[in-house]
């Protein structure tokens, strides 16, 4: 995915220099831009200077961090560093959005119309599944 892809996914995008921008950060309520984007040796490099990760970064703009890093495998760039969560607070994520799944299922079961917000948390939850399954090296 090229750069240009993301920038058109974030609000009020501003270039900061050759490379660089700066935007507001998609994975928390941001007025004031705090996401600084670079790119630098091929990579896209994403940092939210409020704290956000950039997996929650990518998740609320429907990317994957393999779209950060397109000449490298898609496990390569974890290899070399240490993973982000442990395994019992991804299954402690992936509990919690199942459930919301299952809440949603058994409302629609029983004749319950989703509203908007309930389905945007539910792509959220599946963006949010599907990542973990990708940290964990499950390929579909």
């Amino acid at each position: 995915m090229s750069i240009e892809v993301l920038l058109s996914k974030l609000d009020k995008v501003k270039s900061t220099g050759k490379g660089r921008w700066i935007a507001c950060c998609p994975a928390h309520n941001d007025l004031v831009p705090s996401l600084a984007i670079t790119i630098k040796e091929g990579k896209t490099l994403v940092h939210c200077f409020s704290g956000c990760s950039v997996y929650d970064v990518l998740l609320s703009v429907n990317m994957q961090i393999n779209d950060l890093f397109p000449d490298s495998s898609p496990r390569s760039h974890l290899k070399s560093s240490r993973m982000p969560f442990s395994y019992y607070d991804v299954l402690r994520c992936i509990n919690f959005e199942a459930q919301l799944v299952s809440l949603a299922a058994c409302n629609l079961a029983n004749g319950k119309a989703l509203s908007v917000a309930d389905k945007k948390r539910l792509q959220l939850a599946s963006c949010r599944i599907r990542h973990a399954m990708e940290v964990a090296g499950c390929n579909h």
